[in-house]
């Protein structure tokens, strides 16, 4: 089942006269969902964290339906530490709110198995589901099964295995923050198909077909960015013409995700180390989509300040 996602207002406003936004955070315990709730309250949520999944409903009906001003904007996170889960309750009582015109994002935080493994063992915390003989691996796998429902069901899906704290951040502020509207939000972004696939992808582009600068003397250590290596690549017919068909692909169909009531879609364009042909076609992707209305972000995996691996 799809849920719907973001639309406007049908005409519940606070006191601030501005639409009420309800955030639904959720996540594997150890994927950095005390950040992404750190930084919604940055932004003027009111947010309450581990809230029982029954009790949503009632929380809403006391904070953004009172209409305050204080409550205009309210994220709550749900997880795990509530054993008596039922979250297909939670997909429910977000379709009601909808309808009631508060605009509503469902936001799922996925790490990795190893990674969450390793976050565990450095920190030395306990997880929330061990005890009982039941080993980290299991409570790590059993926690991933009863989150399934919201993580199924999330509008957006963000996977913060190879993130720092201030990459999250951004792609919290980048993605929830800054663009609470009801357009649809096309993410482009590159990556390296060494470090794997981003799981956040719903298209995914393989610029490795084109002509590698990395190869070329004094391109070598630059990134796409860099005018030397746009000019070596656009000397190439087939890079135009793989940014003009991917363009015309996303353009042609984009309105039928859009139909669904999406609020987020993310075009991945990976090549072989991240740095080159895939920021190169990411930025101009981004170029030819400016003008739409609907808004339009560019993220280099490789080449965020905060990822160890950008040299």
């Amino acid at each position: 089942m799809a849920m719907d996602t973001e639309r406007p207002s049908d005409g519940i406003q606070t006191e601030s006269g501005d639409p009420p936004r309800l955030v639904v955070l959720s996540g594997q315990s150890g994927s950095g969902k005390s950040v992404a709730l750190h930084e919604l309250e940055d932004a003027g949520y009111y947010c309450i964290d581990n809230l029982p999944p029954d009790l949503l409903e009632n929380v809403i009906a006391k904070t953004l339906m009172s209409r305050q001003a204080l409550y205009h904007r309210l994220a709550v996170g749900i997880d795990a530490r509530s054993h008596d889960l039922d979250l297909t309750s939670v997909v429910e009582q977000c379709r009601r709110v909808r309808e009631q015109g508060v605009t509503t994002l469902v936001m799922f935080l996925h790490t990795a198995e190893d990674v969450l493994i390793r976050r565990y063992s450095e920190t030395r915390r306990r997880h929330p589901l061990t005890g009982g003989g039941t080993s980290l691996l299991d409570a790590i796998r059993q926690e991933r099964d009863l989150l399934a429902p919201l993580s199924e069901q999330a509008d957006l899906v963000v996977d913060t295995s190879r993130k720092t704290v201030h990459e999250l951040r951004s792609e919290v502020r980048d993605r929830v923050t800054r663009h609470g509207g009801g357009s649809l939000v096309l993410l482009i972004e590159s990556f390296a198909y060494r470090d794997g696939v981003p799981l956040d992808a719903d298209l995914v582009f393989d610029a490795r077909c084109l002509p590698n600068p990395h190869w070329e003397a004094g391109l070598r250590d630059r990134n796409g960015n860099d005018p030397a290596v746009r000019d070596y690549l656009e000397r190439f017919s087939e890079t135009r013409e793989f940014v003009q068909d991917i363009a015309q692909w996303v353009g042609k169909w984009l309105p039928a995700y859009e139909t669904q009531n999406r609020s987020y879609f993310t075009v991945a364009v990976g090549c072989t180390g991240g740095r080159h042909r895939s920021v190169y076609v990411s930025e101009a992707l981004a170029r030819l989509f400016a003008a739409a209305p609907r808004p339009t972000l560019v993220r280099h995996l490789k080449l965020d300040p905060g990822n160890p691996d950008k040299s």
